[in-house]
C-alpha cells in the first residue's frame, strides 16, 4: 500500500507517585502475574462487559499475564450498573501490601467499555510507572463500503463507525495534537487535497498535488506535500496567517510522509531523490536534511513516537518489515514478523507498541506489534481491506 501511494503521487504530476509505584518479582515470561478474581460485578451485561474488556486490556498492555491463583497484584472492588455505572478500584502489591491505586470511576452504562480502557490504563500505570494505551482511538482507511473512507475504533479494534462519505479515495489520516479531529487527503474533488474532519474546507487546495497533511505539535503549522511548484516537495504551512515555507528542493525526487519530532523541531518525511525512497530528518526551519535510513530498497511512511524513536516500513528481502530507529544514535533494528507485509507503522501512546497494517494474499488487516516481542494481534480484519491506522495521541 505504501509503495503504491508513493509512487501514486509521482504518476498525478503526470493518580498515585512514582514512589507506590510496584515494585515486584517478574514471572519467567518476563509478565507480572495480576489477579481479578476478587473483583464483583453484577448479573447485567454492562457489569460484565465492563470486567472483560478490562481483563483483556490488561492483557494486551503486555506487561501482565492475568490469572485466579496467587500473583503480585490483586485487584478488588465492584462494579454496579444503573442508568449510570460505577466502578470502585483497588490495587495491592501483594508482597508489600501497598495499596497502588484507591479510585472510583463513573460513566454511562451504555459506555461500559469505555470506562474499562480508562481504568486499564491508570491500573498499567499505577503498577508499571509506563502509560498505557486501551483509552486511544485508532483511525484507518477501510474499504467496507466499497470505497476508502475513513474510520476511527477503539483500540481493541471494537466500536467501529464511519466518519467521511467522501464516495471517493481517502488516504493518510493524522490525528490533531488535542485528538480531537483528523487530517486527511481526500480524492472528493476529483484530484489530492488535504481536509480536516472539523471543517469541509481544505486545508490545502493548491494546482497539483496537496497530500500528507500533519499537523504540529503546537497546533499552529501544517507540514504538507505539495505539487504547486512542480514536484512534490515539503512545506510547512502557517495555519494562522495561509504562509508557505518550502523545506525541501529536490528538482529530480518526490517527497511524501511528513512527520514531527515531539518537540516540534524537526520533521522527518521520505524523499526518493537518492533514487530509492529513503527517511529524512529535517529542521522545521530548514536547512540540509540528514538521511536516517540506511538498508532496505525501499524506506517509507515514518512515524516520529513521544518516546523519541521513529518508526518506518523497509522493504528487505521482498517484503516490508517495521524499523524501529533511535534517530540520536542512528541505532535502529526491524522488528520480527512473519514474512507477510507490515506496513504504515504508527506508535500507540504507550510508546512500547506499534499498530499496522498486515497485508498478506492480498488482504490487509491492522495489527498491534510489541516492541518487547510478544506476538502480534489483529485488531480490525474481514469486511474488505484495512490501511493506514494513526493512533490518538
Amino acid at each position: 500500500m505504501i509503495r503504491r501511494l508513493f509512487i501514486g503521487f509521482s504518476m498525478l504530476l503526470a493518580a498515585s507517585s512514582f514512589a507506590q509505584r510496584a515494585v515486584v518479582e517478574r514471572e519467567g515470561s518476563g509478565k507480572i502475574s495480576i489477579n481479578l478474581a476478587g473483583y464483583r460485578t453484577g448479573s447485567d451485561t454492562a457489569s460484565r462487559n465492563f470486567l472483560s474488556v478490562l481483563k483483556s486490556d490488561l492483557i494486551r498492555s503486555g506487561y501482565f499475564t492475568v490469572t485466579s491463583s496467587t500473583a503480585s497484584i490483586n485487584v478488588v472492588g465492584q462494579v454496579r450498573a444503573g442508568s449510570q455505572m460505577k466502578a470502585d478500584v483497588q490495587v495491592y502489591n501483594v508482597a508489600t501490601r501497598a495499596r497502588l491505586l484507591g479510585k472510583s470511576y463513573d460513566g454511562p452504562s451504555t459506555a461500559s467499555s469505555a470506562l474499562a480502557h480508562r481504568v486499564a490504563d491508570e491500573i498499567v500505570y499505577a503498577v508499571t510507572g509506563k502509560p498505557g494505551m486501551a483509552s486511544a482511538k485508532i483511525a484507518v482507511v477501510g474499504t467496507r463500503s466499497g470505497r476508502k473512507e475513513l474510520y476511527i475504533c477503539d483500540m481493541d479494534g471494537k466500536n467501529m463507525r464511519q466518519i467521511t462519505n467522501d464516495r471517493s479515495i481517502v488516504v493518510g489520516p493524522r490525528w490533531t495534537p488535542d485528538g480531537k479531529n483528523l487530517v486527511y487527503t481526500s480524492y472528493k474533488r476529483g484530484y489530492p487535497n488535504v481536509f480536516i474532519t472539523s471543517s469541509g474546507k481544505p486545508l490545502a487546495s493548491y494546482g497539483g498535488l496537496n497530500a500528507s497533511g500533519a499537523i504540529s505539535p503546537d497546533g499552529k503549522s501544517m507540514a504538507v506535500i505539495l505539487s504547486k511548484d512542480g514536484n512534490p516537495e515539503l512545506y510547512v504551512k502557517n495555519l494562522r496567517t495561509g504562509s508557505l515555507k518550502r523545506l525541501s528542493r529536490t528538482q529530480r525526487g518526490n517527497e511524501a510522509s511528513p512527520c514531527w519530532s515531539p518537540d516540534g523541531n524537526h520533521i522527518v518525511y521520505v524523499s526518493d531523490a537518492s533514487g530509492r525512497p529513503h527517511v529524512y530528518i529535517i529542521s522545521a526551519n530548514g536547512g540540509t536534511p540528514k538521511r536516517i535510513s540506511s538498508s532496505g530498497t525501499e524506506n517509507v511512511a515514518p512515524d516520529w513516537g513521544k518516546n523519541g524513536y521513529i518508526t518506518w516500513s523497509s522493504r528487505i528481502g521482498g517484503k516490508y518489515r517495521v524499523v524501529v530507529a533511535n534517530p540520536l544514535n542512528r541505532t535502529m533494528r526491524t522488528l520480527e514478523t512473519d514474512w507477510a507485509d507490515y506496513e504504515d507503522p504508527h506508535w500507540a501512546p504507550d510508546g512500547r507498541h506499534i499498530i499496522c497494517a498486515r497485508t498478506s494474499n492480498h488482504q490487509s488487516a491492522i495489527y498491534l506489534l510489541d516492541t518487547l516481542k510478544d506476538s502480534p494481534v489483529a485488531l480490525i480484519s474481514g469486511s474488505g481491506d484495512w490501511y493506514s491506522p494513526a493512533v490518538s495521541p
